[in-house]
């Protein structure tokens, strides 16, 4: 895809977030729209060879709307600045371990995997799991690839005490206290070429895979 087009247009909604400018630019959204697919679907098969779980997902299905729900926001611009999507066994609305990336109108593609603000019989299960098997979440944050290419987990959301059920004294109880358990990096896209961008993406979700089949054990 044009890397240097998707985000010429996606600064252009970004400054010009409305109906009649959407419209206008229509042409070029359907354009890119197609080629963010073929992405996505390229990206698919290339997780599929080492999470075979996900084979077979529909590229169009995996796709986030460009449209925002604006039902309930204080911020009412209708569209978003960025190409999203989510890679799952179960689509966006599987409750386990997701792999997702997006490309913004600042120029730079997100890369990140895990369980985002699972729902809260979700979130119970991670908790018990890691409470439960200590030593198996000792194995997870023993992968250095995973951790050296990630850093750590997001703490957006992260309790300030441990949760109901959970004593202070448990090991990994720092872990415990978060509310989702995702790794993210971001990186400018300048210079990049369309397979530049899919190596980078794919690699990424190659290093967040033990998390991301830890946490699928956790939620059964």
């Amino acid at each position: 895809m044009n890397i240097r087009e998707l985000v010429n247009y996606l600064q252009g909604l970004q400054e010009n977030n409305n109906r009649a400018w959407f419209a206008m630019n229509k042409p070029s959204y359907d354009i890119l729209r197609v080629e963010f697919t073929q992405l996505v679907a390229q990206l698919i098969e290339d997780v599929a060879r080492f999470d075979p779980a996900v084979a077979g997902q529909d590229a169009r299905k995996a796709q986030f709307r460009i449209n925002r729900d604006i039902r309930f926001s204080k911020d009412k611009r209708p569209y978003k600045s960025n190409f999203s999507a989510v890679i799952a066994p179960g689509g966006k609305k599987d409750p386990g371990a997701h792999y997702y990336f997006h490309v913004d109108h600042a120029g730079k593609v997100l890369v990140a995997a895990g369980c985002y603000m699972p729902p809260a019989d979700i979130l119970a299960g991670i908790r018990r799991h890691i409470a439960e098997r200590p030593d198996d979440f000792s194995a997870l944050l023993r992968k250095k690839r995973l951790w050296n290419h990630f850093g750590a987990f997001a703490e957006e959301g992260r309790l300030a005490r441990p949760p109901k059920g959970f004593g202070p004294g448990l090991a990994h109880i720092e872990v415990i206290k978060q509310k989702s358990f995702i790794v993210w990096t971001e990186t400018p896209v300048d210079g990049m070429s369309a397979a530049g961008l899919r190596k980078h993406v794919a690699d990424g979700f190659r290093e967040a895979f033990p998390l991301v089949r830890w946490l699928r054990e956790a939620v059964g």
